[in-house]
């Protein structure tokens, strides 16, 4: 039998036992990763069940007393554009683009403070948004949901292109899966910032039944500006 062959059959060997190796090791790996995300996704149900349990009792509590329960404001706005640029200013175009609402229909989840509420007052004719509810953060990201990874778009089908981000450009562990991305967004924890950041924003298509005035504030029958919880409704008639 030649040297050469007898070479070749060696190293395909060698590379053989080497791919087995590491498709065993990465096959535990996987196995390791799944028991976590069953055990995070676990935790998250029992967290927001506990909240919606102390909020049902809070109310209860405030009507047998009499009195009435006023729940915290939420700290996140999920919001959307509604218009296009014709005739637009150029202060109010250029926060539409450090908005990330570039296009109409487009959704982007933001931070309530006084900056982006200041932000939201100049561009309020062409935008509407609200407090997302857990079932509509849920909704867009697993519907909806792109991720940014190297500029491109890419779509959010495996929990691996997570936690591949999270830990080479961040170096951040915490998030491994598509739940805690959900967690992070609705709870605004930590890391928000770069959670909100990796997601592209939400190419949303028109809603069914269509708008009813978008050149009208939503308190006068119109489509802009803030709808407040309805803000929910709308999102599951353009998801």
């Amino acid at each position: 039998m030649p040297e050469s062959l007898l070479k070749k059959r060696k190293r395909q060997s060698e590379y053989d036992a080497k791919a087995n190796t590491d498709f065993a090791a990465q096959k535990k790996a996987n196995k390791a990763m799944r028991k976590t995300i069953f055990k995070r996704a676990e935790a998250y149900v029992k967290e927001y069940r506990t909240v919606e349990k102390d909020t049902v009792r809070a109310k209860r509590q405030a009507k047998n007393n009499g009195n009435f329960y006023i729940p915290a404001e939420s700290k996140i706005l999920f919001v959307v554009r509604i218009r296009g640029i014709n005739r637009v200013a150029p202060k109010t175009r250029k926060i539409l683009q450090l908005l990330r609402l570039r296009q109409v229909n487009n959704g982007v989840f933001l931070k309530v403070n006084k900056a982006t509420m200041n932000m939201l007052r100049v561009v309020e004719p062409y935008v509407t948004y609200g407090p997302p509810n857990l079932k509509t953060v849920r909704d867009l990201l697993y519907k909806r949901g792109f991720g940014k990874v190297n500029k491109q778009r890419i779509p959010l089908t495996e929990n691996r292109i997570i936690a591949d981000y999270f830990k080479t450009k961040i170096g951040n562990d915490t998030i491994i899966c598509m739940e805690d991305l959900i967690h992070e967004i609705f709870t605004l924890g930590p890391a928000f910032k770069e959670a909100n950041n990796f997601l592209w924003p939400f190419k949303l298509s028109a809603p069914k039944g269509g708008f009813i005035q978008k050149r009208r504030h939503f308190a006068e029958g119109g489509d802009a500006g803030n709808r407040e919880e309805l803000i929910n409704n709308l999102v599951r008639r353009m998801n």
